[in-house]
């Protein structure tokens, strides 16, 4: 693929990957005001824009088997632990953005579960297995993760237990 068409895949992506999240945001607010078509409305668009970005990833090739996808997904949170949410959180600091900063906390603490969690399944994989797992349950607020039972008070942001969705 020539360079300039790849560039070109590559904002498409993250321009239909940010419009397909923000119309799911937008949704959950329509619902919040009691307009449930709206937030139908939405949701359907918001799929729609998924499978674009989706079409514009396979294009670029990026697409891999279930053990390359676990890898990307290893390196792209170790990369938001290690480096991208660091600097964000310097800025933050720097700036007094309270609200960033413990944006960027909530995101930093689960990331670091989640490389963990693909390790493990790629561990699995990389035996020929698909990996154990029991419940997952992710913080509505802060995306905290964990495996097997919520916690009664999320760790990070200190919410109850019945904020907690179950996977």
């Amino acid at each position: 693929m020539r360079k300039m068409t790849e560039q070109n895949l590559r904002a498409a992506f993250a321009g239909e990957s940010q419009a397909h999240m923000k119309y799911l945001a937008f949704a959950d607010k329509a619902e919040k005001e009691g307009k449930p078509n709206v937030a139908r409305l939405f949701k359907a668009i918001s799929f729609a824009e998924q499978v674009h970005a989706t079409n514009h990833f396979k294009t670029l090739g990026d697409l891999g088997d279930t053990s390359a996808n676990l890898q990307a997904a290893i390196d792209g949170e170790t990369f938001e632990v290690e480096e991208m949410y660091p600097a964000y959180d310097a800025v933050a600091k720097l700036q007094n953005e309270k609200g960033a900063q413990q944006s960027i906390h909530g995101a930093v603490e689960a990331e670091k579960i989640h490389a963990k969690m693909y390790k493990k399944a790629k561990d699995a994989v990389s035996g020929g297995k698909d990996v154990p797992l029991g419940d997952v349950f992710i913080c509505d607020v802060c995306g905290y993760t964990v495996e097997g039972e919520a916690p009664d008070t999320c760790p990070v942001c200190k919410v109850k237990k019945d904020r907690f969705k179950k996977f």
